[in-house]
């Protein structure tokens, strides 16, 4: 009986411990990972019923409050500026959870955070409601200058502080007015969002960093930088062969420049002209170790550590990939078939060239005030990864100022101030192609780095990157240098 009773014990002590293990995995260890989900209303019903936050643009635009409103819920929230910054803001509904700002700093905005100051603790005693305000790093100005160069053409534009991480503008084409799907009539609301939805262009998609695509000529700064970085190119050397085809090992499969035209030389003639021949070679004898390692220094492979809800990788093949895909290597250092990068990945390379080397930690919070004013919290920079060498920066920013003053990016030069930049184009079938750019400026004491991709263009020639996409870097270099001291 002893027995059985210390048996029956020891049982019930087994089943204690995984139950108390269990509760602790879900409470501790997995809570962000359920309070994020955007399936988990419970946070919605808690606090829907109450004031909320402001979020603020850095000159104090409002882009999201709280308003009183009449029917099942006595506040409802308001985006006065419409899809400007719907990607950035995201929304805050009752049927369908929350996204971007509005979930990254919800506790903030709910005023849950215990960040509140002795007088603030004072005032919960006395049962007044506490939220906080958020004020983001985006400018207005510059936001609307992205959203008028790009017009009504799909594609993203990123602008960066490459000093800080700072983003000054990230819009995406299409967009979606908040509004509609935060309004507390819950029948509008759905058929809002089932209509969005069903739109195959995506528009509640954020573009600018949850999509990848070939990133085209945009990506030989990756890998000029690997070849600096082993050290198997310099500025002088190798010289490589004029030609108008390049046949990698293991195939017969030639790769061409654009309008089969003939190119060559060093570095900075090669990149001038976006040398595809060259760059191809240029992998395949630098090596898939090389370059793989050099991409991952960038920060391809893993998540950027932005503060908005579910960003995603750039990616590439690993190194053992390509033992015995020599072909796809040539095709990787130019930017097509293994790589992928969102628009947001693209700005930060830019932003390393610019920033020596090391890309900061992207950000869209500048800080957080309480009902009183009072800053609770403030975004403190910090680096992320460190790329390249200064000096291997230094060789590349040199060549990209070259691509704006004789290359393929000369729409890209922003008047009376030294520019940078590497147009790119990347060939997705049927005769269209993404046009992309990448660029900094001031080039000799960078402030302001920006990426822009505008999808599906006719033609497939290098050009179209500098035609299309180069004239809206330009807009928001010059519109981001206007508010960026």
């Amino acid at each position: 009986m002893n027995r059985q009773i210390r048996r029956l014990g020891i049982t019930m002590l087994v089943i204690y411990g995984a139950l108390f293990v269990q509760l602790n995995v879900v409470q501790v260890f997995k809570a962000d990972e359920y309070r994020a989900n955007p399936a988990n209303r419970r946070e919605i019903l808690r606090d829907f019923g109450k004031p909320r936050g402001q979020i603020l643009a850095s000159d104090g635009t409002v882009l999201a409050r709280s308003v009183p409103d009449v029917g099942s819920f006595p506040f409802r929230r308001e985006y006065p500026t419409g899809d400007l910054f719907a990607h950035i803001t995201g929304y805050y509904s009752f049927s369908f959870g929350s996204e971007g700002v509005e979930r990254s700093y919800n506790d903030d905005l709910a005023g849950r955070t215990g960040k509140v100051s002795v007088d603030g603790l004072a005032k919960l005693l006395v049962d007044e409601e506490r939220t906080a305000d958020v004020t983001l790093t985006l400018s207005p100005a510059v936001q609307q200058a992205a959203k008028d160069a790009l017009g009504d053409k799909q594609g993203s534009v990123v602008a960066i502080d490459p000093r800080t991480g700072a983003l000054l503008a990230m819009w995406s084409n299409p967009s979606f007015d908040p509004n509609a799907v935060s309004i507390n009539n819950q029948e509008a609301a759905g058929a809002a969002r089932t209509a969005l939805l069903a739109d195959p262009a995506k528009p509640l998609l954020a573009h600018a960093y949850r999509e990848t695509y070939f990133p085209g000529s945009t990506f030989k700064v990756v890998t000029a930088a690997a070849g600096l970085t082993a050290g198997k190119v310099t500025l002088d050397e190798p010289v490589y062969p004029a030609s108008a085809t390049y046949v990698p090992p293991l195939t017969n499969l030639p790769i061409r420049n654009f309008a089969n035209s003939s190119c060559g030389g060093s570095l900075l003639l090669i990149l001038q002209v976006s040398c595809n021949t060259a760059f191809a070679r240029m992998g395949v004898d630098i090596g898939a170790e090389a370059l793989v390692s050099t991409t991952k220094a960038f920060g391809f492979g893993e998540v950027p550590p932005i503060d908005l809800p579910n960003a995603t990788a750039a990616t590439t093949a690993d190194v053992a990939f390509f033992d015995r895909n020599t072909p796809l290597l040539a095709q990787t250092a130019i930017g097509q078939n293994t790589v992928r990068a969102t628009p947001l990945e693209m700005a930060l390379v830019a932003g390393a060239i610019a920033n020596s080397g090391i890309i900061m930690t992207p950000h869209v919070m500048a800080e957080i005030r309480d009902n009183d004013a009072r800053v609770i919290d403030r975004w403190e920079p910090r680096p992320w990864r460190k790329a390249v060498e200064p000096g291997v920066a230094a060789t590349l920013r040199d060549a990209m100022i070259n691509v704006v003053q004789r290359g393929t990016a000369t729409r890209l030069a922003v008047p009376g101030v030294p520019t940078a930049g590497k147009t790119g184009t990347a060939q997705i079938g049927n005769g269209l192609s993404h046009a992309w750019i990448i660029g900094f400026a001031p080039a000799d004491a960078p402030r302001v780095a920006i990426a822009v991709i505008v999808n599906g263009q006719e033609g497939a020639s290098e050009q179209t990157g500098g035609r299309v996409a180069a004239p809206i870097g330009r807009a928001v270099l010059s519109a981001a240098l206007a508010v960026t001291p």
